[in-house]
């Protein structure tokens, strides 16, 4: 069991899903699902990372995407697809970063990190953005009405100063995320390391997935 982190697996193939599970669950509080319609129904307030394999039966994974986004805005979305896509993904689906089969164990572990990494600064900087503007509330209002400083406002500046030093040190938003979706993880998989899930059609299950620690 990892940390309270929760991240929900979405695949289809059984061994697959205990793949997933036992190299996430050393890090984070897993859940795996078989289909978008369970997915749906696990789906909490505090799952913090979606793993999505594409495709899913039943419900596409475009539909299933948007339904959980707009549900959870603070959750973000990685999916596992078998090419390439010649595409704007994100524009298309709503995904916050996605791998391409045949995905490593290294890789995946990267992509959830990256992904909180994103949750992060997203947080960080949206409480950052509301205290800027209660700070520009509060002068507007002293200039008007020709008040003493209101000490809310030193408070404010304070914290705003501490959040912006706290996005500094984040890592960036982009950093290990876009930059994968010109290939870079399928030729990781290639190189120093075996395939953790490795799409084969129709083919036999021994055939289909690589078990690398």
């Amino acid at each position: 069991m990892g940390d309270g982190t929760r991240v929900l697996v979405v695949e289809d193939d059984a061994e697959h899903r205990e793949v997933y599970d036992r190299v996430l669950s050393e890090f984070y509080a897993v859940s795996t699902v078989a289909s978008g319609a369970r997915a749906v129904e696990t789906m909490t307030d505090d799952t913090d990372v979606v793993v999505v394999d594409r495709p899913l039966p039943e419900l596409s994974v475009a539909t299933l995407v948007g339904e959980l986004t707009n549900r959870y805005r603070d959750c973000c979305v990685g999916l596992v697809t078998r090419s390439e896509p010649h595409f704007d993904v994100d524009r298309w689906l709503g995904v916050d970063d996605y791998l391409v089969k045949p995905v490593t164990t290294e890789g995946l572990r990267e992509t959830v990190e990256g992904l909180l990494a994103l949750a992060e600064y997203d947080t960080t900087y949206r409480t950052l953005s509301q205290k800027r503007v209660r700070k520009s509330v509060l002068a507007q209002e002293q200039r008007s009405t020709r008040r003493q400083q209101n000490p809310e406002c030193a408070r404010l500046r304070a914290d705003i100063e501490r959040l912006e030093r706290e996005l500094d040190e984040l890592p960036s938003a982009s950093t290990g995320r876009r930059g994968q979706c010109n290939g870079e993880v399928a030729s990781q998989a290639s190189g120093r390391e075996r395939p953790l899930c490795r799409d084969s059609g129709k083919g036999r299950a021994a055939d289909t997935m690589d078990c690398a620690d």
